[in-house]
């Protein structure tokens, strides 16, 4: 028997949880808000790492309410959504990014849609998100990015020899390895799934420690792609060279439960991540950090988003800053008509989850200029 949707008890009043077939080889899980009326304009939300469409579930009724179709996918890794490979050594190239923009492609044409009024994605999903306005800005007409900013995609290779970051992390006085190359490990999912803490107690302090309630997330602007600028940021971001993120996050578990994420909206993280684990997920940036499944990425060389975008992200949050430069190329070069450009007081990476009334309010406003 297949998975059921989730159980409306852990949704808000006017979001539903629902399967559509046939995307892209997958059987996609969705959420789903203002609905009940035909022909309203889609917005198409999209999660990150390590979220669910579930991470949405406080903007959608807002957006709904102002007479949007809401949809947020459990994404190519995740969640309820089915048809992908979870092997370390399975099929690969099925999570590169553009054929992630094909199942959005895929996903919105479902629905009955020629295009969608806005696609915005948080963390991972928001160079999904920026791809799918390079590839279709006939389809997608506005991007809003959440977190993580876009600086554009990736230069043609010059020729000239790069210095091994890797290598120069690994020789710093106190040894360190940058996390997205950690999750392309092997270990990376079984350290996180069978954590000693349990998944439940990991994701607690991993969301925990990148938000803007731990103390340690005061962000600033990196001078440069080294090894010594690298390792201002938070061990969550450029870890101890022995260390898994498991072990990374653990002393850094909260007393108390945070207003932005009960007990009850925990459990539904855990309980997916404990069924699946992770690795769908690394699988984004295992292909992010391959230079021959990444090196597609530079048939985008040079092109500018032309749609309208803006960009939402906390002041507390060290995505927006990690990697050096892009915040400032996002707003100077990659978009050409970036309408805001908003860093919210009292928020960390989670921005939509622990702000979500600031992020309802920026997005409605975003759609209504763009």
């Amino acid at each position: 028997m297949g998975l059921a949707p989730l159980d409306a008890a852990v949704l808000p009043a006017g979001v539903r949880s629902r399967f559509v077939d046939g995307i892209n080889g997958l059987r996609m899980h969705v959420l789903e808000a203002g609905f009940e009326t035909p022909g309203r304009p889609c917005v198409l939300l999209l999660h990150g790492f390590p979220e669910l469409a579930y991470s949405w579930r406080r903007v959608m009724t807002p957006l709904a309410a102002a007479g949007y179709h809401v949809i947020a996918p459990d994404q190519r890794g995740y969640g309820r959504t089915t048809g992908w490979d979870a092997e370390y050594d399975g099929d690969l190239r099925s999570f590169r990014f553009l054929n992630l923009v094909r199942d959005m492609v895929a996903l919105v044409s479902a629905f009955g849609y020629r295009s969608a009024a806005a696609v915005a994605g948080h963390d991972f999903g928001s160079p999904v998100a920026a791809y799918c306005v390079l590839a279709r800005p006939d389809m997608f007409r506005s991007v809003a990015f959440m977190s993580a900013p876009f600086g554009g995609p990736p230069l043609l290779p010059s020729g000239a020899a790069t210095p091994d970051i890797h290598a120069a992390l690994a020789a710093l006085d106190r040894p360190r390895k940058h996390y997205h190359w950690y999750y392309g490990t092997r270990g990376a999912n079984e350290n996180m799934w069978h954590a000693a803490q349990g998944v439940s107690a990991f994701l607690r302090a991993y969301y925990h420690q990148k938000s803007a309630d731990w103390p340690g997330n005061l962000p600033f602007p990196l001078a440069s792609w080294t090894a010594a600028e690298l390792a201002k940021m938070p061990t969550y971001y450029i870890m101890d060279l022995d260390a898994g993120m498991a072990e990374t996050v653990a002393p850094e578990m909260p007393a108390v439960t945070p207003d932005w994420l009960s007990d009850a909206e925990l459990a539904v993280y855990a309980g997916e991540y404990s069924r699946i684990g992770f690795q769908g997920g690394l699988q984004w940036y295992r292909c992010r950090t391959d230079a021959a499944i990444a090196g597609e990425l530079e048939v985008f060389s040079g092109a500018t988003i032309d749609v309208p975008s803006c960009f939402i992200g906390g002041r507390r949050d060290w995505g927006v800053r990690q990697t050096p430069g892009a915040f400032e190329r996002m707003q100077e070069v990659a978009c050409t008509d970036m309408v805001g450009c908003h860093l919210l007081e009292g928020a960390g990476h989670w921005v939509q989850q622990e702000q979500p009334e600031a992020v309802s309010r920026l997005l409605l406003d975003f759609l209504s200029r763009a």
